[in-house]
């Protein structure tokens, strides 16, 4: 049974949101990176990068597949986890936590009107 943290907003295609404010960190869901495996290399988008909603802003690798990140709202990057880069299993032991990708201004908070809270997460798994 994967993780689905209370607190949070996900994706049909299993990204998770946190917002603080009007800033949203940005990740895969423990769903997610339980049917990757063990992920290898991760690809992020640069600090500055404007990211919209829906489309892909980064890619995982497993040592099973690769996959796309699809950006569940639209911003600006103001942070990329760089701890990734040396450590992208962290995607696997704590993906709401150190395991994050990037953290973004959200350039539209009415965007998070469309995203799944836990229940309706949990039940789409």
């Amino acid at each position: 049974m994967a993780n689905v943290p209370a607190d949070l907003k996900y994706t049909k295609s299993h990204e998770w949101v946190r917002v603080d404010g009007n800033l949203a960190t940005i990740g895969i869901t423990d769903h997610a990176q339980s049917e990757l495996g063990d992920i290898v290399f991760v690809d992020l988008p640069a600090v500055g990068a404007e990211i919209s909603q829906g489309n892909s802003f980064g890619t995982v690798e497993s040592v099973k597949t690769a996959a796309d990140v699809y950006a569940p709202i639209s911003g600006k990057v103001v942070a990329a986890n760089a701890g990734l880069g040396s450590a992208s299993e962290l995607m696997n032991s704590d993906p709401y936590g150190d395991g994050y990708m990037v953290t973004i201004e959200m350039s539209d908070a009415s965007q998070l009107d469309g995203l799944l809270d836990a229940a309706a997460y949990s039940a789409l798994l």
